[in-house]
């Protein structure tokens, strides 16, 4: 058996790094997994068991209701947490990434 290259599938799995990597990207998709699916099922909840309270208006007097706000509002954390997600990518994880496959060289 040959012994693993440094830019090696093998190696790169073993690397400490790639490791810590590894456990940032899970940790932080399964932070923000759990956000997006407590918000959506939240509202569904809302929308099956307190129709009232959606359907009321958000200020006395404007047509404007609270279940808007609150699809809207969720509509604004999904793009939020998508570009918190972007943005982690973009600069932390590359910045690692960049750095394995250097110490791969």
């Amino acid at each position: 058996m040959s012994n693993p290259t440094a830019s090696s599938p093998e190696a790169i799995a073993a690397n400490p790094l790639y490791q810590q990597l590894r456990q940032r990207r899970n940790r932080l998709a399964a932070v923000l997994t759990v956000v997006m699916l407590v918000s959506y099922f939240g509202f569904i909840g809302l929308v099956a068991f307190n129709k009232e309270l959606l359907a009321s208006p958000l200020v006395d007097g404007h047509v404007t209701t609270i279940g808007f706000a609150v699809a809207l509002a969720l509509m604004v954390l999904s793009m939020a947490t998508t570009a918190w997600y972007v943005r982690v990518a973009n600069t932390k994880f590359d910045a690692m990434t960049r750095q394995i496959v250097g110490d791969g060289k």
